[in-house]
């Protein structure tokens, strides 16, 4: 069994996140190559974005630290530490609204 504590995980990739060029850092916790099941803890700088992109298949993302707006065509969402939102399976961007951790899980298409 492993463990993550993700207020650690956290700090860390936000320092990552802010001393990197984009201004984002990640690590997957769970899963990868070979498995459906993914998760991965992605930080971003205040007023970085990923850009549009196509969804990789059943998605959530749970916002651990600050905010950050999830834009699907004309809707979006905007999250604090807590929320979790169902990433609908088409186009989309995050941008990070200030320091933010959020963790992604993705159930890749079969």
């Amino acid at each position: 069994m492993e463990s993550t504590n993700l207020s650690t995980l956290a700090d860390e990739l936000l320092a990552g996140a802010r001393a990197a060029d984009s201004g984002r850092a990640s690590r997957t916790v769970h899963g990868g190559t070979g498995h459906p099941l993914r998760q991965t803890v992605l930080a971003l700088v205040a007023g970085r974005s990923l850009a549009e992109h196509d969804s990789p298949g059943d998605a959530t993302l749970q916002v651990v630290r600050g905010r950050m707006r999830l834009v699907v065509g004309d809707e979006s969402w905007e999250g604090v530490a807590g929320e979790l939102v169902t990433i609908p399976p088409t186009r989309h961007g995050l941008t990070a609204l200030e320091d933010s951790v959020a963790v992604l899980t993705v159930v890749a298409a079969l």
